[in-house]
C-alpha cells in the first residue's frame, strides 16, 4: 500500500469586496463565491476543514489549488486571456470626418459636410484593409466609422468588397459594422448593406425631446429620421429571410445630464422601437464633448443611480416577458458567470489599445484606439503611431506606446485595482485616465469610471447575491452565445455574443 502523503492545498490568492451582508470572494481565472465573515476568515488563514462543503466549493472553483486541479485552473486561466493571442481583431476606420448632425456631446470632432478632404481615399482604404488581413485571428471586423460614414459611400462599398476578397484569398473570416446616425440612409444603400451583410449600429437618446435636444439635424428631426429608418432596416431583415431576434439595429445611448431622472422613459423607447438590447453608455471626455463637459456631464455617482434604476426595470420587464438587456451588464456578466471574457476592449486587461484593436484616420494615420484619434482631434498627438503608408503591423503592435499602454492598462500591476475583487472582470481605459486625470495610469480614489465599473458590478453580484432563480435565469440568457453566420464573409459561422 502506498504511503505517499497528498500535498496540503494551497491558497490561490483571493480577492474579496463586502456587498450588502456578505463578501465578494474572487479569484484570477474568474471564479466567485459569496462569503460571510467567519467563512472568510477562515479561508485566509487556512482553516477550512476538508470534507466539508465550502472546501468542497472551494477546490471546485480553484481557490484552494490541489493536485488534482491544477491543471484545470491553469487552462481556466488561459482560457480567460485567451484574446491576448488573437492579437488586433478589430479595424476602426474612420472614412470621413464629414457629418450632417451636431451632437452635444460629438467625441470624433466632426468636420462640416463641405470638408470633402477630410474623406478617406480608396488608395488608404485599401492600404487599411490590407494591414487588417495579417493580424493573426482568423477572424477580422472592419467597423466603419466618422463623422458621418454614409457620406464617403464609395469608400465604405470599395471596402465591404475588397475586403471579402482579402478575405476569400487568406482563409480568413471578416465582418463588417456600419456606425451611423442614419439620417443619409435611403433604399438603394439600405439594400446594399442588407445584401452584403453589414452589421448597422446607430444611436437612440431616447424619446424625441431627449433625442433633439441633444443631436441637432438642420431642417428636421434627428429622432424622426432615426426612428423611420431603424423600423426599416429591421423589416428588410425580416424580407431577406433572417431571425429578426439575431439581426437588428444595434442601437446605444450616450448617457447625458439631460437622461438623469428619466431612466425609464429611456428604456420605453427602446422597446417602443423594437429593441433587444441598449447599451447605457457613460459620456466620455473626448472631442467636442470635452467643450461642452459642464453642460451634459455629471459624476460617477449620478450615472451610477440612473443606472441601477434602468438596470432594476429592464430586469423587472424581462420578468413580465419583454425581452431586452443591457450591454453593459451583458459584458460584465460574461465574465462573471461563463468561463470566456467576451474581448470588449475598454473592459479587459489589459484594454485592447494597439493590440487588440486599431484605428485608422482619414488620412490614413494610425492610433491606438478610436479614443485616442479623438485625443488627436483635439490637438494632442500622444496616442498617434504613424501612419499606413510606412507602418506594418508588427510596427503597430510592437510601437512604444502601445507597449506604454499595455502595462498601464495591465490590472496587475495598478494600485487599487491588483487587489480588486473585481480585478477578473474589469479594466482601465489609459486615454480615459490621461484626458481626465493627467496620467495614463488611473489613479482611482477619483477616477469616475472606476466608480461607475465598480458600481454596476456592485449591484450585479447584487443580485446574484440575492439567489433569484428568475433573475439569475435572466442574467443567464444575456449571456448566451448566439450564432449569425451572416455576418461572415466567408460562410462559416462564428460566435458573435456580446
Amino acid at each position: 500500500m502506498s504511503t505517499k502523503k497528498t500535498a496540503a492545498p494551497k491558497l490561490n490568492l483571493p480577492r474579496f469586496r463586502k456587498v450588502g451582508d456578505k463578501h465578494v470572494v474572487t479569484n484570477d481565472h474568474g471564479a466567485y463565491v459569496f462569503m460571510d465573515d467567519n467563512q472568510l476568515q477562515a479561508l485566509v488563514t487556512g482553516r477550512v476543514k476538508p470534507g466539508t462543503d465550502m472546501y468542497d466549493e472551494l477546490v471546485a472553483k480553484g481557490f484552494l489549488i490541489t493536485d488534482t486541479n491544477l491543471d484545470r485552473v491553469a487552462a481556466d486561466y488561459d482560457r480567460k486571456v485567451g484574446f491576448l493571442y488573437r492579437g488586433p481583431v478589430l479595424h476602426i476606420m474612420v472614412v470621413t470626418l464629414r457629418c450632417n448632425e451636431i451632437c452635444k456631446y460629438c467625441h470624433a470632432s466632426r468636420a462640416s459636410l463641405e470638408k470633402t478632404e477630410t474623406d478617406m481615399s480608396i488608395a488608404t482604404a485599401e492600404k487599411v484593409v490590407e494591414m487588417a488581413m495579417r493580424a493573426p485571428s482568423d477572424t477580422i471586423t472592419i467597423e466603419f466609422q466618422g463623422g458621418e460614414p454614409l457620406v464617403n459611400w464609395e469608400t465604405v462599398t470599395h471596402v465591404v468588397e475588397y475586403g471579402s476578397k482579402l478575405a476569400k484569398e487568406r482563409g480568413k473570416r471578416v465582418m463588417f459594422s456600419l456606425v451611423s446616425n442614419l439620417s443619409l440612409m435611403d433604399d438603394e444603400k439600405l439594400e446594399y448593406l442588407i445584401k452584403n451583410r453589414v452589421q448597422i449600429s446607430t444611436s437612440l437618446d431616447g424619446p424625441k425631446d431627449l433625442h433633439d435636444k441633444n443631436r441637432f439635424l438642420a431642417n428636421s428631426s434627428a429622432y424622426d429620421k432615426t426612428v423611420e429608418w431603424m423600423a426599416k432596416i429591421n423589416q428588410a431583415y425580416v424580407d431577406a429571410g433572417l431571425d429578426p431576434n439575431l439581426y437588428h439595429v444595434e442601437a446605444l445611448a450616450t448617457i447625458t445630464k439631460e437622461h438623469l431622472g428619466r431612466a425609464k422613459e429611456l428604456v420605453d423607447e427602446y422597446v417602443k422601437q423594437g429593441c433587444r438590447a441598449i447599451f447605457l453608455r457613460p459620456l466620455n471626455p473626448f472631442g467636442f464633448a470635452k467643450n461642452t463637459e459642464g453642460m451634459v456631464g455629471y459624476m460617477g455617482a449620478d450615472f451610477l443611480k440612473f443606472y441601477n434604476e434602468a438596470l432594476d426595470y429592464i430586469i423587472e420587464l424581462n420578468r413580465q416577458g419583454v425581452e431586452i438587456l443591457e450591454r453593459l451588464a451583458g459584458i460584465f456578466l460574461t465574465k462573471i458567470l461563463t468561463p470566456d471574457d467576451p474581448n470588449y476592449m475598454d473592459i479587459r486587461s489589459p484594454c485592447g489599445a494597439g493590440i487588440g484593436q486599431i484605428a485608422y484616420n482619414y488620412d490614413g494615420s494610425i492610433f491606438t484606439c478610436d479614443e485616442g484619434r479623438m485625443v488627436y482631434q483635439m490637438g494632442d498627438e500622444v496616442f498617434k503611431i504613424g501612419s499606413i503608408n510606412n507602418m506594418t503591423l508588427k510596427d503597430v503592435v510592437t510601437h512604444d506606446t502601445v507597449k506604454t499602454i499595455a502595462m498601464a492598462s495591465t490590472l496587475d500591476s495598478i494600485p487599487g485595482c491588483a487587489t480588486c475583487a473585481y480585478k477578473p472582470y474589469c479594466g482601465t481605459c489609459p486615454v480615459y485616465n490621461y484626458t481626465e486625470q493627467g496620467n495614463i495610469f488611473p489613479q482611482n480614489p477619483t477616477n469616475q469610471r472606476c466608480v461607475i465599473y465598480m458600481g454596476v458590478q456592485d449591484r450585479l453580484f447584487k443580485h446574484l447575491m440575492d439567489e433569484n432563480e428568475e433573475v439569475k435565469n435572466i442574467f443567464y440568457r444575456w449571456v448566451e452565445v448566439k450564432d449569425r453566420p451572416e455576418y461572415m464573409h466567408d460562410g462559416r459561422r462564428m460566435n458573435q455574443g456580446f
